[in-house]
């Protein structure tokens, strides 16, 4: 399973999907052996725009996005959570 954290995962309110990318790393430590990846909403800066407005860059004219440095830190801390959860999980396939 391939789970968006964005969407109707985090209600499209990026501010959610850091809470919906810890609970799927949960799952994983937990032992859900399903997931095998996850999606984030992510752009250079936080939030979206309209075309109408003057265009900003690294702003998303689609859906609202997590910007770059809390995509950076989320995936970082995810990362380190599970160091040795997914090594662990590999083998169990041997």
């Amino acid at each position: 399973i391939m789970i968006d954290c964005s969407h109707a995962n985090s209600s499209k309110d990026p501010d959610r999907q850091p809470l919906v990318l810890s609970d799927v790393c949960s799952q994983v430590i937990e032992g859900n052996r399903s997931i095998v990846g996850l999606m984030l909403e992510s752009h250079l800066e936080w939030g979206n725009q309209t075309m109408e407005e003057p265009l900003r860059y690294g702003v998303s004219i689609t859906d609202a996005c997590i910007d770059w440095s809390t995509t950076e830190k989320y995936m970082i801390n995810m990362a380190e959570k599970l160091r040795n959860v997914l090594p662990a999980r590999s083998k169990q396939h041997d």
